[in-house]
């Protein structure tokens, strides 16, 4: 009786050594697509299908480096070149005879391409420049804010201290409904806010959390939502004068009794 141990083993170095062969030369072919792909398709990653007879070709790839090419042969789905394992000799040698095809169907993608732009104007319209527009704002802002720093400096003074907030209510037709240095009772109009510090403005806000911010240390506000609320602001200003008049009366009342 014969066990077969001495059989000889047919080793797998050849034909390792030949699949390697293939898979870095066609990874550097293909490299060469993916390249030219990122150029057309304009960015640094990206995907393609490219059908022939045989089957659909896949090439992912990611600054100009094949992430994989894939070949599914109707069924026979190989991975010529991937980044986790190489593919099996028999699939890639099936693969490669319809690589010709693949590359072809990528010429002939990239042909039908030719002129297709031909046609397309590139003469465009003149851009309209926004500097009025955008000094206009400015103006505007600016005299806001020279108002709004004069009341900070005032609410200092008369705060004691070196922050804080007043608030308003301003009617549709800019009138005062009512004022607060932290909130305020009226029921009706748009609540603006001022936020001082050091006795300069934080931030000038329209419609309470969340609103509109015409004065901030970031961004200014649209020109539209300027042009709408930019005329109710004397209302704001008329709330805090009248404000500070009332507790003005108030303080002299005081200093009388103080004084009988």
């Amino acid at each position: 009786m014969t066990t077969g141990l001495d059989s000889e083993i047919v080793g797998t170095e050849a034909a390792a050594e030949r699949r390697d062969e293939v898979v870095d030369a066609v990874t550097e072919h293909a490299g060469q697509i993916a390249r030219e792909l990122a150029r057309l398709q304009g960015g640094d990653y990206g995907k393609a299908d490219f059908e022939t007879d045989a089957g659909t070709w896949t090439l992912k790839y990611e600054a100009g480096d094949v992430q994989y090419l894939q070949f599914d042969g109707r069924g026979a789905d190989t991975y010529v070149v991937s980044t986790q394992q190489p593919p099996e000799p028999d699939a890639l040698a099936t693969a490669m005879a319809d690589y010709d095809a693949f590359v072809a169907a990528f010429n002939e993608h990239v042909r039908s391409l030719e002129g297709v732009l031909d046609d397309v104007e590139s003469d465009f319209p003149a851009v309209e420049s926004v500097d009025d527009v955008v000094a206009e704002r400015e103006r505007i802002l600016g005299a806001m804010r020279e108002a709004t720093d004069a009341m900070a400096r005032q609410l200092q003074r008369y705060e004691g201290g070196d922050y804080g907030t007043f608030s308003a209510r301003v009617t549709d037709d800019g009138g005062a409904a009512g004022s607060g240095r932290t909130s305020s009772s009226a029921s009706h109009g748009s609540r603006w806010e001022l936020k001082w510090e050091d006795g300069r403005t934080s931030y000038l806000r329209v419609g309470g959390e969340g609103g509109i911010y015409l004065l901030s240390q970031y961004q200014p506000p649209s020109v539209r939502d300027l042009r709408a609320h930019a005329p109710d602001f004397p209302g704001f200003v008329e709330a805090f004068n009248e404000e500070i008049a009332a507790e003005s009366e108030h303080l002299k009342e005081v200093s009388y009794g103080l004084l009988s």
